[in-house]
């Protein structure tokens, strides 16, 4: 019994702390520009979009992102840090000095997110850990600025953090330990050994 309660104040103090959505229907520039190399996650993240209500641009590099932002300055962005041909953060600031209210979130990997606060400071609103889904990213797209949620008054750990990303990711790979490894750069044992254990506090 006292384990559903906890369950249910932790959902609820998530409730709670959930960010103010604007709906797209107010924004007149609905065009959003996704750059990122990896192919199946672009295109799965865009149809996903689609759906959403959103109008996908998509380019798999930095060079293809800037001269798409030239023929189409969009209203929204999501693009990935590491690229092959570069660094999103270039991507970032041509859209910025193009449109400075376009709304850019900064897409990274688990040991990068330094870099991502420095995106922040380009221009980018918000950063997420890649894999991300298409609700997060819509989350992080139509967060309200001025209603930003408040701290949660108990964050979980940084091991804790750590060990949900890595799940989720090992989730959003259907459980392949292999696949999940090279996403993460982690060596296979070392993530088996860490799926074997229980989350930390």
């Amino acid at each position: 019994m006292t384990y559903w309660i906890v369950e249910k104040n932790d959902h609820i103090e998530s409730m709670k702390n959930e960010p103010t959505l604007q709906n797209l229907s107010d924004f007149d520039n609905k065009s959003l520009l996704i750059v990122d190399d990896d192919n199946p996650f672009r295109e799965r993240l865009a149809r996903a979009m689609e759906k959403k209500g959103f109008e996908v641009i998509q380019a798999e590099g930095v060079q293809k992102g800037i001269d798409s932002v030239k023929t189409k300055i969009p209203g929204f962005a999501v693009v990935d840090l590491r690229l092959g041909d570069g660094n999103g953060l270039e991507v970032v600031k041509e859209i910025q000095s193009s449109n400075s209210k376009s709304r850019i979130i900064m897409l990274t990997g688990y040991g990068n997110i330094p870099t991502a606060v420095a995106a922040i400071k380009e221009g980018a609103i918000d950063y997420l850990a890649k894999p991300a889904d298409a609700d997060d990213v819509e989350k992080a797209l139509l967060a309200d600025p001025s209603k930003k949620a408040a701290p949660p008054e108990n964050p979980m750990s940084a091991d804790r953090v750590k060990w949900e990303h890595i799940h989720r990711v090992f989730e959003l790979c259907n459980r392949n330990v292999s696949e999940t490894a090279r996403r993460l750069k982690m060596h296979r044992r070392t993530l088996q050994r860490i799926l074997s254990k229980r989350s930390p506090k």
